[in-house]
């Protein structure tokens, strides 16, 4: 240290008397900022090492001083101005023919010329063909490594936006130094690639650049500061890396805050489309939501409610604002946003009447400009929440005379979604049901490979069978066959809920014997009952093996039920069974109910609310004795 000491002082003073012994002109030209020819010293770099002793010698002025510290920016050149001045692409392309542009100006001039002709198809067929225009580009790629990055990513996006060939030799040159540059490119660079070229990756060469563009920014990441850009890259670059995603997660947690109601709707459609259920971030978002009490673009209250039921996030406060926010603009609305507006609150199992009354009149009068995708969306957006509009029988005239020509046209799976949800409402028809069970219909939704999505609409068929044979006495055929039946029904039966099997414990220990109950039944309805029970007229249990059960896939003993004799159904209602923050069931649920009722049971609903409150085995038994005896009670006083 104490060599270093002495050192230093004696090489700055030799620097000094060197740079002291330049020729003026070489020093003048130096402290402007340029190197003269023959000579490699510059000023700049040394302004800081020189002591006292240089400073008596060269004693430079206060303007000088200014300059050296501070050196200018290199003037504008008279082919810049004409490139920015510009008003028409005939303009552009002419300057280089009048003045002698560098690779960055010619860049720049390409960039304005395809802003102004993007759009106008004949004019950028006009232009790509002009040999001006291809002379620009032969500039560029000749002193490519001279365009500044900004520029280079402008261009880059610039002759994707006119349609230039992928395998463009000079498009080709572009995005191999933007590849090579990725490391020098600033974050905000880097944002703004990702913006437009995220979707255009398709040659092998672009896929490498994109790959290489996420791992950059998942290194980079901590340089994030802006909430319109981790907003950005969730939504852009989120399904392409897991990793990234959790990254940006944590930095929408530290910026939620700052972020604008458009911010919250790109970070929540992100979560939605990647189903990236993320709790804490989820309930910042919200909370900050909540915070900011600005005018919010209708837009963004749909995509809202739309993200909220994607990821199935319960959030009351939220819910309430949106519903009361689009409320009085639901006249203004497009056919397609009140479709999307109903099938997002249907997700979120959110019944706001007045704002489903509001829904349901746009439905009722403008009913014959939405197609019929838009209506049958629509009903079974209703269906699921059992909602019944005040309009009733001519909201629904409307709706059958709308679809009435078009079941034969129709997709098989959308029909039977339309049919099945107009069994849940009670306003289905012969006509309907006929062509959802005609086995014509049935054999295009159940040939192919089997997946969850068949199995489901195998059960959907079940209950519209049901739906016929219990609630439509005036519908003659077709049917399901019964082979059918049995193979659907018991294909989708699942594993049993915790719940599930808690009731069906206890329904053993309160009647002992288990000849006198059945548990875990399937039905010809498609419903499956927990617990089974025959009681006679004095209330006391039968042996449920001995009598016939027309309910049953397979035939079930011989004997009649005697008279005043009971069947009772115990059937577990658990919490994704109901509306949001209602004890009122979905519609499915209504419907499985009325079906069971409509076959002669006494429906037990044992409901998770009630359940979850016992905590011991003999109050369980005690509650499901309680709630058989209250229904026979409640059936004998009707």
């Amino acid at each position: 240290m104490t060599m270093t000491a002495r050192l230093f002082p004696r090489c700055i003073r030799h620097l000094s008397a060197s740079l002291h012994a330049l020729p003026a002109c070489a020093g003048a030209a130096t402290c402007r900022g340029r190197v003269a020819p023959g000579h490699r010293w510059s000023c700049v770099p040394w302004a800081g090492l020189h002591g006292s002793a240089a400073r008596r010698q060269t004693d430079p002025s206060p303007a000088a001083a200014a300059e050296w510290h501070h050196p200018r920016q290199p003037e504008r050149t008279q082919a810049e101005e004409l490139i920015e001045t510009a008003g028409t692409v005939e303009q552009l392309l002419q300057i280089p023919a009048r003045q002698k542009v560098t690779g960055n100006q010619a860049a720049a001039a390409l960039v304005r010329l395809c802003g102004m002709a993007v759009g106008e198809k004949p004019l950028v067929d006009t232009v790509t063909q002009d040999p001006r225009f291809q002379e620009l580009l032969n500039t560029i790629d000749s002193q490519i490594s001279v365009v500044w990055n900004g520029n280079l990513i402008s261009l880059l996006r610039s002759l994707f936006a006119i349609g230039l060939d992928a395998n463009n030799p000079v498009l080709r040159s572009v995005e191999t130094e933007v590849h090579w540059r990725l490391r020098r490119l600033t974050f905000r660079n880097l944002t703004s690639l990702v913006d437009f070229y995220t979707g255009l990756a398709r040659t092998e060469q672009q896929k490498l650049l994109l790959s290489d563009l996420v791992k950059h920014v998942e290194l980079r990441w901590a340089e994030i500061v802006d909430a319109k850009a981790v907003a950005l890259l969730m939504i852009k670059l989120g399904h392409l890396s897991s990793t990234l995603m959790d990254k940006l997660e944590d930095k929408c947690l530290e910026l939620a805050e700052n972020f604008t109601p458009d911010d919250t709707r790109k970070v929540m459609l992100a979560l939605a489309i990647q189903s990236r259920r993320s709790v804490p971030l989820l309930r910042a978002l919200s909370y900050h939501f909540m915070q900011k009490h600005l005018d919010l673009k209708t837009s963004v209250l749909i995509d809202m409610a739309f993200a909220y039921g994607k990821l199935n996030f319960q959030q009351t406060q939220v819910f309430q604002r949106l519903a009361s926010e689009l409320l009085p603009r639901v006249p203004e609305l497009s056919s397609l946003d009140v479709m999307r507006c109903t099938k997002s609150f249907a997700y979120l199992k959110w019944l706001n009447l007045p704002l489903f009354e509001a829904l349901a009149q746009y439905v009722h009068e403008h009913c014959g400009k939405m197609s019929e995708v838009q209506l049958c969306n629509i009903i079974m957006a209703f269906a699921r929440l059992n909602y019944q509009p005040a309009t009733g029988e001519a909201f629904f005239a409307q709706i059958h005379t709308r679809l009435n020509s078009a079941l034969l046209q129709m997709d098989p799976f959308l029909l039977v979604d339309l049919v099945w949800s107009l069994c849940i409402l009670q306003q289905v028809n012969p006509l309907y049901l006929s062509h959802a069970l005609k086995p014509q219909l049935y054999q295009r939704i159940t040939e192919g490979t089997q997946s969850q999505k068949r199995e489901n609409y195998k059960l959907k068929l079940v209950h519209i069978n049901a739906t016929a044979r219990l609630e439509c006495p005036d519908y003659s055929g077709p049917f399901l066959p019964s082979q059918c039946l049995y193979t659907w029904v018991s294909g989708g039966k699942k594993k049993p809920s915790p719940m599930s099997a808690g009731v069906r414990e206890a329904l053993q220990s309160a009647l002992g014997d288990q000849a006198k109950y059945r548990c875990d039944v399937d039905t010809a309805y498609g419903w499956v009952i927990d617990g089974e029970v025959l009681m006679d007229s004095d209330s006391k249990p039968l042996d449920v093996q001995d009598y016939t059960a027309l309910h049953a896939l397979q035939p079930r003993g011989t004997m009649p039920l005697p008279p005043g004799a009971k069947r009772l159904a115990l059937v577990t209602r658990e919490f994704p069974n109901y509306m949001s923050r209602s004890r009122e069931l979905l519609g499915r649920f209504a419907m499985s109910r009325r079906h069971l009722q409509a076959a002669g049971f006494l429906v037990v609903d044992v409901p998770y609310y009630d359940w979850l409150e016992l905590k011991s085995e003999w109050q369980k038994v005690a509650y499901l004795k309680d709630k058989m005896s209250k229904a026979i009670g409640e059936e004998m006083a009707q």
